[in-house]
């Protein structure tokens, strides 16, 4: 079990931090979004008939801290590229990820006719973040936040490393 875990001991540093940044993350996400429908008088929100408006401005504030949150501690210990670069992507991927979470939302809100605020709830923040943040992670550690050559290359071919006696 401990080789195991020497193997992948990178690899589940990493998820962990990526998660516990995707919990602050979703605290905002949720709680921004549950403020713009519900907080108010009555309990409607200034966008309590708007939930997309609501979800993707709940989302872009979630995003623009976990941008910041990755970049300095979940692969902070990677070569920077540029800023441009970086920030691009990732608000790229998120909105793919955004679109994913947002289509369950529609599907469930306006298709299937599930309007409650437990439904809007678990459609858009756990069945379409689920999704969302599978696709993210996937897709930060490969294109926004990328190993270098050399450190790939140099994992690759130290002796016992794990990809060295398998390959």
């Amino acid at each position: 079990m401990r080789a195991l875990y020497q193997r992948f001991a990178h690899l589940i540093h990493e998820l962990a931090k990526f998660g516990v940044v995707g919990a602050f993350a979703f605290v905002i996400d949720v709680g921004t979004f549950n403020l713009l429908r519900y907080a108010g008088t009555g309990g409607q929100g200034p966008l309590f008939s708007h939930p997309l408006t609501a979800k993707a401005i709940a989302a872009l504030l979630g995003m623009t801290f976990a941008y910041f949150a990755n970049r300095h501690w979940t692969w902070g210990d990677r070569e920077r590229t540029s800023f441009r670069r970086e920030y691009v992507l990732f608000f790229a991927f998120n909105g793919v990820a955004l679109v994913i979470a947002e289509g369950v939302l529609w599907i469930s809100h306006y298709k299937l006719g599930f309007t409650s605020a437990l439904a809007d709830n678990i459609s858009a923040n756990v069945i379409g973040l689920l999704l969302g943040t599978a696709f993210r992670f996937y897709a930060y550690r490969r294109w926004v936040f990328p190993e270098t050559l050399e450190a790939a290359l140099g994992e690759e071919s130290s002796p016992g490393s794990p990809s060295a006696t398998t390959a």
